[in-house]
């Protein structure tokens, strides 16, 4: 009997341990009413997979994201929704997503808020992966860590690749604007929309959201800005190493990417539009994925996007806001420049002269290489600045001259620690991935990291290290993330990542001395010494 008395007494215990694990709470919306999860440990509320457009399939494939429907009774909101159409290009995306699909275009909310009147700041993120791969769901995204600092946080999913960003002449003729493509950044810009009219519903403000994304989410966060659509919707901006400035996925005239879209439809034997939209998904990214197949691009098309960004910005048409906005201080490694071969000055000075024969001789006073050292950090700044530094100082610089805001600039330069012993023989990629190995193939030669590499700032920014189980944190890392995410937090909820116990930011505006935040263990404010650099591949960049 006393046996039976304590399984008894262990069973309720259960019971009301789970009862407690999946606290439910509603919220009442423009479409219906949402059922979500209240965090046991937090009380933050969470609502995931929440439709903010129609699926874009069938005949709304390649069109401009529309309303969702209304529904009756309660839709659960438990569950991240699914990723959109990608292949598996980069090796540290982790998704907690309900498998992948075309109808993909759902967002997820994490609010601390009790009420719906609490009027609190609002941040919208943007994944990265090169407008080809990424999710919401990723664990390095997760939204409670902010907000348990008092945001409203919410990662919206975008269509990619030859779904997001797929032209053609029938495409612009059919569209109510004359335009094709851009459809993934379309469908930021209707999660936008969907915040400005729900988010109140969340104890979020619409009329303090702030935008941010790293890599194509931070070139997001750069059109976004720059697209009268979307410029009157946001309070402020976050960008993480990435603009659509040349050379960094920067948008081809209509026309351009109308012929990259007839050059595909004739590759796949298709005839007409609605050939194309009878492709099944997965064999449409299949067929975008065939050797000699044309790229997919955003487009200045003349609606999303009349002009180039860089001549929206150099016009001063962009959204007005302050502007908090960096890169890591290695992107890439110096391999991405010299490749195999040893960091020697004669190999760096060829490479120099492969890259830009007629420059070199200018190359190489700026980025000099006398010394294997001196070649190891030259190389790895000129490799970082072409593939994604210099595009996002030009935003900045930008934004000083035309935006009317302050911009906040900053450098991380905190190199994540060694992997765990679980990860094996895994070893860091070019741009920050991880590269797994096995047994039965060859290790990769591992890449030797001088500082950060690219995306490895997203965990300390958002609060999210313990997510990733790839690498042994420290209480460095810790503290570090915990001065980025306080900046962060400070900045999203007033327009200045300036607070008590952090080491003071100064703005740059019009006039004032360019300096930065050089973020590590021991963050400092730092004079900036690298303009002549930049101006050099400005003259080369944007002639």
């Amino acid at each position: 009997m006393k046996s039976l008395r304590s399984y008894l007494l262990l069973l309720t215990l259960l019971i009301g341990f789970a009862a407690t694990a999946q606290q439910t709470t509603q919220v009442k919306i423009a479409n219906g009413t949402l059922e979500g999860i209240v965090v046991p440990s937090t009380d933050i509320r969470s609502f995931k997979g929440i439709p903010f457009a129609q699926p874009p399939v069938g005949d709304l494939r390649w069109k401009e994201p529309q309303p969702v429907k209304n529904w009756a009774g309660v839709r659960p909101a438990k569950y991240f929704g699914p990723r959109a159409m990608q292949k598996p290009v980069f090796g540290d995306m982790g998704f907690r997503s309900n498998g992948m699909s075309e109808d993909c275009l759902y967002l997820n909310v994490w609010t601390p808020a009790k009420s719906a009147n609490a009027s609190l700041p609002v941040l919208v993120y943007f994944y990265g992966g090169g407008l080809v791969a990424g999710d919401g769901s990723e664990p390095r995204y997760d939204g409670e860590s902010l907000a348990k600092k008092g945001i409203v946080t919410v990662t919206v999913n975008y269509r990619l690749g030859i779904f997001g960003f797929f032209s053609h002449p029938e495409l612009t003729k059919e569209s109510p604007h004359q335009s094709s493509g851009n459809y993934g950044y379309l469908d930021q810009h209707a999660a936008l929309v969907w915040v400005q009219q729900n988010i109140a519903a969340f104890g979020g403000d619409p009329k303090r959201v702030t935008i941010a994304g790293e890599s194509a989410g931070s070139i997001s966060v750069c059109a976004q800005m720059a697209s009268p659509l979307s410029k009157d919707l946001i309070a402020g901006a976050i960008g993480e190493s990435g603009a659509p400035i040349n050379p960094t996925l920067f948008p081809i005239p209509l026309a351009d990417g109308e012929g990259n879209g007839s050059k595909f439809m004739a590759a796949v034997n298709a005839s007409s539009l609605a050939d194309l939209r009878a492709i099944p998904a997965a064999q449409l990214l299949d067929d975008a994925y065939k050797p000699g197949m044309p790229p997919n691009s955003t487009v200045v098309d003349g609606y999303f996007l009349p002009k180039r960004p860089i001549d929206i910005f150099n016009a001063g048409e962009q959204a007005h806001v302050p502007l908090l906005v960096g890169w890591n201080s290695a992107e890439v490694p110096y391999q991405a420049l010299l490749g195999g071969q040893a960091p020697t000055p004669e190999n760096y000075k060829n490479a120099v002269k492969n890259i830009a024969s007629d420059h070199a001789d200018e190359i190489l006073k700026l980025y000099p290489g006398d010394t294997e050292a001196q070649v190891i950090k030259s190389a790895t700044e000129l490799a970082s600045d072409r593939f994604i530094a210099y595009s996002t100082w030009k935003w900045s610089d930008l934004q000083v001259k035309t935006g009317g805001s302050p911009v906040y600039r900053y450098l991380f330069s905190r190199n994540r620690p060694a992997m765990t012993a679980k990860m094996g023989n895994a070893t860091a990629g070019l741009a920050g991935g991880v590269i797994k190995g096995n047994d039965a193939a060859p290790k990769p030669k591992p890449v030797a990291y001088d500082g950060a590499a690219h995306a490895s700032e997203i965990e300390y920014a958002l609060g999210n290290l313990a997510t990733n189980t790839v690498y042994a944190w420290t209480p460095e890392d810790y503290k570090v993330s915990e001065t980025m995410e306080n900046y962060f937090a400070n900045f999203i909820k007033k327009a200045n990542p300036n607070g008590s116990g952090l080491p003071k930011w100064a703005p740059n505006t019009v006039g004032s001395k360019v300096q930065y935040i050089n973020i590590n263990v021991t963050t400092k404010l730092e004079p900036d010494n690298t303009r002549e650099r930049y101006l050099f591949l400005d003259k080369m960049y944007n002639k």
